[in-house]
């Protein structure tokens, strides 16, 4: 029997494999993960799997489009399942939290350049800081 992520993969042009599998299962309960975090995660279901799986697996995943890389400054490269809607980010600068933020005006781009130097601008990137409510609470 074809799971949903199994026809996600196929739909995606990727084989099905156990390690894709988990590595989808893993991010729909842990957005904004590193692949170390993931690597923790996945070794618990497939006790095989090596850190280097693990990356091969987020660098097809995230060629396949079916989920987006993030690399804050200072951070590990973190992955999400979110993908398609253009949405950014927010950073705290104590912790390291990272959270959505929906598009911040309108379709994507959602940004207009002064200058896109000839470029047809398909998607923006904006990524904010500042202090999460709990880094607050706890100050």
């Amino acid at each position: 029997m074809e799971t949903e992520f199994d026809s996600v993969l196929h739909g995606a042009g990727l084989r099905s494999t156990a390690g894709r599998v988990a590595v989808l299962e893993a991010l729909d309960s842990m957005a904004h993960t590193d692949a170390e975090r993931l690597y923790r995660a996945v070794s618990v279901v497939l006790p095989t799997t090596s850190i280097q799986s693990v990356h091969n697996i987020l660098a097809d995943l995230t060629t396949a489009g079916l989920i987006r890389r993030i690399e804050p400054a200072g951070s590990a490269a973190l992955y999400e399942r979110r993908i398609g809607d253009n949405h950014h980010h927010v950073v705290c600068t104590s912790c390291g939290a990272v959270g959505d933020v929906d598009c911040v005006v309108g379709d994507a781009p959602c940004l207009t350049p002064s200058s896109a130097a000839g470029f047809t601008v398909q998607t923006a990137e904006v990524t904010f800081w500042g202090v999460c409510p709990s880094c607050q609470n706890a100050a």
